[in-house]
């Protein structure tokens, strides 16, 4: 059967073009989370009349679905199971909001739908317009989805809840986690522009070798192959974390040629164009810097995390904008980076925060292993 078999109707996405404390609270797609559900922190109500959103009001178990956007991470097409309070959220025109019928359990299609999106099932149902994902509905809907009998849904919605719950659990004490780690970072070291603890500061260049990406030149589109080594652009540094894409990779003998510009672990990889500020540390070997990002690539005196940890925050981010060249778009080269000045603590109170980042890992760990 298809998933179009299931579904009782399509709830139509609404606009309302300006914000009003007293309209009615739209859901967009950055309200949507990768794991299936919403999150309703960030929900901005619109100048939509109760008259004209009667009709499309969301209930509990309709599936949200991006229907055009996309990330360099995540194609359109996931789903969030909604089960937010009934007659009271609309949906905006960038989703597509289905409601299954009552001959099936609704949690049961949403797992179906999220499997296949996950295993890449979906990847023929959007393509770009301008640049933009776009679902295919009609393809989308097509898809066909395995039923069981409402005895065995029933029982596969229950174990799947169950380890749903347990995965968000641990999502929000990793996000704790994250948290105690910065509190100590701002603790111990203070903001690293203001520097109100007086450490010594050193130009960037006296600690870590700069190295700009390859000029576009040595890359061509027939370079780009699916599966090889990936490239490190901007847009693949995302939350401080790389998120490169299968499909602009290079081959072995590609990656060879270019060695000057192999990522290597624990390398910084920051972007030189648009956002400042962007970076992360790499974590494993085989990736290369793209021509819109720099290495910095430390000598020891401080680690790479801390680097990427002065760089990515806010004041610092400030004082790169300050410093970036370039009328329509920012731009970094590695004289500007070199010259960054950043904050140089000593080793023991480095370490004294490295221990206690390293009890934190542990147990991040100990909590992986109970589960």
């Amino acid at each position: 059967m298809k998933i179009s078999d299931y579904v009782e109707s399509q709830i139509k996405g609404l606009w309302g073009t300006d914000f009003d404390e007293n309209g009615i609270p739209v859901i967009k797609t950055n309200n949507l989370t990768y794991e299936g559900n919403i999150d309703y922190s960030e929900i901005c109500k619109r100048n939509i009349t109760k008259e004209q959103a009667k009709e499309w009001y969301l209930r509990p178990g309709d599936l949200l679905i991006e229907k055009s956007g996309g990330t360099k991470t995540h194609s359109v097409g996931y789903v969030s199971y909604f089960e937010g309070e009934e007659d009271k959220y609309v949906c905006n025109n960038f989703i597509l909001a289905l409601r299954p019928k009552n001959t099936i359990n609704s949690k049961f299609l949403f797992y179906q739908i999220q499997f296949k999106y996950e295993s890449n099932q979906f990847s023929d149902c959007f393509n770009k317009t301008t640049g933009i994902q776009n679902l295919k509905v009609k393809d989308y809907l097509a898809k066909e989805i395995k039923i069981y009998t409402p005895e065995e849904q029933e029982k596969i919605v229950s174990e799947l809840d169950t380890v749903r719950s347990i995965i968000n659990k641990n999502k929000q004490i990793l996000e704790k986690y994250e948290i105690l780690i910065k509190s100590r970072f701002i603790e111990m070291f203070g903001d690293p522009v203001i520097n109100e603890k007086k450490w010594e500061k050193v130009r960037l260049d006296s600690v870590a070798d700069i190295k700009i990406g390859p000029f576009g030149s040595l890359l061509h589109q027939e370079d780009y192959i699916t599966g090889g080594h990936a490239l490190v652009n901007p847009s693949h540094i995302i939350n401080g974390r790389i998120c490169t894409d299968e499909k602009l990779t290079i081959s072995d003998e590609k990656y060879t040629e270019l060695s000057p510009y192999q990522l290597k672990k624990d390398d910084v990889v920051m972007g030189r164009r648009g956002e400042m500020g962007r970076c992360a540390v790499v974590v494993s070997d085989g990736l290369l810097c793209g021509t819109g990002s720099l290495i910095i690539r430390t000598n020891g005196e401080l680690k790479s995390d801390f680097i990427q940890k002065i760089i990515s925050f806010p004041s610092y981010k400030k004082t790169i904008e300050d410093k970036a060249v370039g009328q329509t778009m920012p731009n970094l080269n590695v004289p500007i980076v070199s010259s960054f000045e950043i904050i140089k603590p000593p080793k023991e109170v480095q370490g004294s925060y490295y221990s206690y980042v390293q009890q934190i890992d542990k147990s991040k760990f100990e909590m992986a292993i109970y589960y």
